[in-house]
C-alpha cells in the first residue's frame, strides 16, 4: 500500500496513524497542486487533496479519517474502535471536528498558513472568534481529562489523535493550551508517542515555508 502524504496537519494524521500502527504502507512525499502533478492526482482523488491510500488491490481512499479505520483494519487493531466502544468514539470525533479541531484551525489560519504563504494579512476578529471557541471547546475538554489519560475511558484511541491533530503547531500559533493544564498534559502524553512526535522521521519531506 501507498500513502500519499504532506506536511500539512491531515495528512500528518494520517502519516502518524500508520506509523503508530506499523501499518503495512509505504509514504511518498507529494504535491498534488503542481501543475505537473495535477492530473495523476485527480485521477486518485477529485479534490486533488492528500492524504491519498492507494491499497494493493487498486482501491483508493481519501480522507485521514477513512485512512485510519482502513489502516486499524488492515493490522487488526482496535485503535479505530470496534462494536460498543465505536460510537463514544464517532462522538468524539464529530464533536472534535466541529469544535475543538475547528478553532484550532481558524487561528493557525490566520496566524501561520497566510503568513506562511502569503495570503493577506491576519483578520484580527476570525482570530477572536477562534480563540472564543477555542476556550468553550478547551474547558470542554479540561472537564473530560480532568483524572484520565485519554478521550476515551478504555485506553488510547483515533480520537485522541484526531482531536489532538493541530495541537503540535499550538506554540506558534498561539493557542493558550496552558490555560487547560489537563489538555495540556494529555497533549503532552502524546507527544511522547514518537509516530505523534515526528510522524515523518527517515521520510522525504521537505519543511514547510517559513512564516513570515
Amino acid at each position: 500500500m501507498r500513502l500519499y502524504f504532506s506536511r500539512n496537519d491531515n495528512p500528518r494524521l494520517a502519516v502518524a496513524v500508520a506509523r503508530h500502527l506499523r501499518a503495512p504502507v509505504s509514504c511518498e512525499f507529494a504535491r498534488p497542486f503542481e501543475p505537473d502533478q495535477a492530473a495523476p492526482f485527480l485521477a486518485l482523488n477529485p479534490n486533488r487533496s492528500i492524504p491519498i491510500l492507494v491499497e494493493d488491490n487498486g482501491r483508493i481512499l481519501w480522507e485521514a479519517d477513512a485512512i485510519a479505520c482502513r489502516l486499524s483494519q488492515v493490522v487488526g487493531s482496535d485503535f479505530w474502535r470496534q462494536g460498543d466502544a465505536q460510537p463514544d468514539m464517532i462522538r468524539w470525533l464529530s464533536w472534535g471536528y466541529w469544535n475543538f479541531v475547528r478553532a484550532c484551525d481558524a487561528v493557525h489560519f490566520e496566524r501561520v498558513t497566510k503568513q506562511r504563504y502569503g495570503h493577506g494579512p491576519i483578520d484580527a476578529a476570525r482570530v477572536s472568534a477562534g480563540l472564543a471557541e477555542f476556550a468553550s471547546s478547551a474547558a470542554l475538554l479540561q472537564n473530560d481529562l480532568t483524572g484520565r489519560d485519554w478521550i476515551l475511558a478504555d485506553g488510547l484511541s483515533y480520537a485522541d489523535f484526531r482531536l489532538a491533530c493541530v495541537l503540535p503547531h499550538a506554540e506558534v500559533a498561539g493557542l493558550p493550551l496552558a490555560d487547560f493544564p489537563a489538555v495540556l498534559a494529555w497533549h503532552d502524553r502524546l507527544m511522547t508517542l514518537p509516530a505523534r512526535a515526528d510522524p515523518f522521521a527517515g521520510l522525504y519531506a521537505p519543511d514547510l515555508p517559513p512564516i513570515r
